[in-house]
């Protein structure tokens, strides 16, 4: 009704052969936004990012049929280990070929409301964190950020 998960794609086989591929996928594309969704929720930022290069490298090992393959075992097992947290509901609107996340919860977020504002007063302190810290951090990482802007400016007086 909606249109939601058609693609026209070329893509690049195995053998090195170009070929265009037209798929419908609605089922696996709702289910991918809603569990992708969850995970931004659920999963700490360098298990996620690490999950996303996993998740490219499990397409390409099953694209070019490498399932029993030992490298895609190692995946799998990770994929399933980043994977044990991740549980919730996901709301979702359907338009014109369109999925929009409307809403999400999940019993393992990592997201507290009180930590990630800037309004509620003491909202890190049963994390230890003060937002005073930041200070720090941002001028040290602003440090290579100076320094290549130096070298730029330098660079250009030639």
């Amino acid at each position: 009704k909606h249109g939601v998960g058609r693609i026209d794609i070329v893509e690049n086989r195995f053998v090195g052969i170009k070929s265009r591929g037209v798929y419908e996928t609605p089922g696996g594309t709702l289910l991918r936004a809603a569990h992708l969704d969850l995970e931004g929720i659920t999963m700490d930022r360098e298990v996620k990012r690490i999950s996303e290069y996993l998740a490219s490298e499990f397409a390409r090992l099953c694209y070019y049929g490498f399932w029993f393959a030992p490298e895609m075992d190692l995946i799998r097992n990770s994929i399933d280990f980043s994977q044990r947290d991740v549980t919730g509901v996901v709301e979702l609107e359907l338009y014109k070929g369109n999925v929009t996340i409307r809403g999400r919860s999940s019993p393992k977020a990592l997201y507290n409301a009180d930590l990630a504002s800037m309004d509620i007063e003491g909202g890190g302190d049963a994390f230890d964190y003060n937002p005073a810290d930041a200070n720090g951090f941002i001028r040290i990482n602003a440090v290579r950020l100076k320094t290549y802007a130096a070298l730029r400016a330098k660079d250009e007086q030639k």
